[in-house]
C-alpha cells in the first residue's frame, strides 16, 4: 500500500472513532456534567446537581404525535408543557435601554422553548409606548424597569415556528392589560392570524375539542386565550376560563394533596369547560428551588389535581424554569400525563402505535446513572481530586474514550507498516 494512501487511510480511521467515541460518551440524566455538550439528545445541563455540580436534566417532553393513534384523538387527549411567564428571561435586558427590575421565570428564548418541545406560553401584555409590550409589572401598568420587550418580537418568533413546522400547534394564554384594539392590530402585524383557531369552533359545553390532525389539515393551528372576557365577543379571542378550568398559581397552589382553582376559574371538577391547566410554580421564582419543585412534587401534584379535576389530566402543565430538575422533571410529567391521555399508559413511552387504549409495551428500566463524585476536600485539593465537575464527567467519559483512541492508535501502527 502507498504510504499516501495509507496516512489517509489512518487519519479517516481515526476521525471515525473520535466520532464515535463522542457519541458513547455522552451523559445521561443524572450524570454529572460541565456544559451542554456533554449532555445526550433532549437534555440540558443545568445547576441542579449536588454540591454546587451540574447535572444533565430532561428538557424536552416525549412527542405525542409519534406515540399511540398519533394525531387521531381529539385536542383535548394531549398533555402540552407550558411556560409560565414564557418572555421573562433571566439575564435579560429590557428593549426600552432600562435595567430590568422584576422577577424572571425562564431562561432561554421562545423559539429555543418551542424547539424543545414547549407547546404552551403564558405572556402578559400591556399597552406601553404606544405599542402592545410583554411586561412583568404590577397594578396594570407596564414601566421601563418592568418592559422586556413590544410582543409583535415573539408573536414573530411563534409565526416563524408555525410557518417551519406544520404539524405543530401551539396555545397562547394571555395575561391581558391592553385596551380594546390593541391585540388584533399586533396579531395582524405578526402574519399569525392565517393560524387562528376561530371561537366559534371551540366547544362551548365541555364537549370534545376537534382532532388534531383537523386542526392541522386546516392549519388551524394557534390558540389564544385571554382573561377579558368582554374581548371574545368584541375581538374573537377566547375568554380562558370558558373553556379552561385552571388551579391556583403561586404558593397557594403548591400545597401537597390541594389543587385548589383560581378564583376567576370554574371549580377544577367542572366538566363545562374540557380543557385542564395546572400550574406548579411558587410566588417568588427560584432558580434553585425549582430544581426539587419540578421533580417528585410536580408529579405528586399531577396525581392530586387529576384526582380533584374530575379524574382529568391536565392538558398544560405550567412551570417556571421548565428545564430545571432532578432529573425527568416537566418534561417527565408531560410524557406521564400523555401516557394516560392517549394511550392509557403510565407514561407516553409505553404506549404502543396504533393500539387499542390500554396497550402498554414497558421497556426495562435503564442503567442507574454514573455515580456523582464525593464532595471535594477543599481548595487545597490537588489535581487528582478536583472539585471541579469536568473531573467527575473524567470518571465517566474517559473510560469510554481511552479505548477508542486506543484503538485508533493501533490502526495508525498497523497502517503505518
Amino acid at each position: 500500500m502507498a504510504p499516501r494512501l495509507r496516512r489517509r487511510l489512518a487519519v479517516a480511521a481515526l476521525l471515525a472513532l473520535v466520532v464515535v467515541a463522542s457519541g458513547a460518551s455522552a451523559a445521561q440524566v443524572g450524570d454529572t456534567c460541565s456544559s451542554e455538550g456533554d449532555c445526550g439528545a433532549g437534555l440540558h445541563c443545568s445547576d441542579c446537581g449536588g454540591g454546587g455540580d451540574k447535572t444533565c436534566t430532561r428538557a424536552k417532553p416525549i412527542d405525542p404525535l409519534t406515540h399511540g393513534k398519533g394525531t387521531g384523538l381529539p385536542f383535548n387527549n394531549y398533555s402540552w408543557l407550558t411556560t409560565h411567564n414564557s418572555f421573562a428571561l433571566a439575564g435579560a435586558s429590557s428593549a426600552t435601554g432600562s435595567t430590568l427590575i422584576t422577577q424572571t421565570n425562564q431562561e432561554d428564548t421562545i423559539t429555543a422553548q418551542l424547539k424543545n418541545g414547549v407547546r404552551g406560553l403564558m405572556l402578559d401584555t400591556y399597552d406601553f409606548n404606544n405599542d402592545v409590550w410583554l411586561c412583568h409589572s404590577f397594578q396594570g401598568k407596564c414601566l421601563n424597569f418592568t418592559a422586556f420587550q413590544p410582543a409583535i418580537n415573539v408573536l414573530k418568533e411563534i409565526r416563524t415556528f408555525l410557518d417551519a413546522n406544520p404539524s405543530e400547534v401551539i396555545t397562547i394564554f394571555l395575561e391581558d392589560y391592553t385596551a380594546s384594539g390593541s391585540l388584533p392590530k399586533v396579531f395582524n402585524a405578526s402574519g399569525l392570524m392565517k393560524y387562528w383557531f376561530p371561537v366559534a369552533k371551540m366547544p362551548k359545553s365541555g364537549g370534545d375539542w376537534p382532532l388534531l390532525k383537523d386542526m392541522i389539515s386546516q392549519n388551524e393551528r394557534l390558540l389564544v386565550f385571554t382573561s377579558k372576557k368582554s374581548k371574545e365577543a368584541s375581538e374573537g379571542i377566547a375568554y380562558e376560563w370558558s373553556y379552561v378550568v385552571e388551579n391556583q398559581y403561586g404558593n397557594e397552589g403548591m400545597v401537597e394533596g390541594k389543587c385548589p382553582n383560581r378564583a376567576e376559574s370554574p371549580a377544577m371538577d367542572s366538566k363545562s369547560q374540557s380543557l385542564v391547566l395546572m400550574n406548579f410554580f411558587t410566588t417568588d421564582p427560584s432558580q434553585t428551588g425549582v430544581c426539587a419543585n419540578n421533580s417528585a412534587p410536580l408529579v405528586s401534584m399531577l396525581k392530586t389535581c387529576h384526582d380533584l379535576s374530575g379524574n382529568r389530566w391536565p392538558n398544560y402543565i405550567a412551570v417556571d424554569f421548565y428545564m430545571r430538575s432532578d432529573g425527568g422533571g416537566a418534561p417527565l410529567a408531560t410524557d406521564i400525563a400523555n401516557g394516560h391521555l392517549v394511550c392509557g399508559c403510565d407514561n407516553i413511552a409505553y404506549c404502543k402505535a396504533n393500539s387499542t387504549f390500554g396497550t402498554c409495551v414497558i421497556p426495562p428500566p435503564p442503567p442507574p446513572p454514573s455515580p456523582r463524585k464525593a464532595p471535594s476536600g477543599g481548595k487545597g485539593a490537588s489535581a487528582g481530586g478536583s472539585s471541579s465537575s469536568s473531573g467527575a464527567m473524567a470518571r465517566v467519559v474517559l473510560p469510554k474514550l481511552s479505548f477508542f483512541f486506543g484503538v485508533a492508535l493501533l490502526v495508525l501502527v498497523i497502517l503505518s507498516y
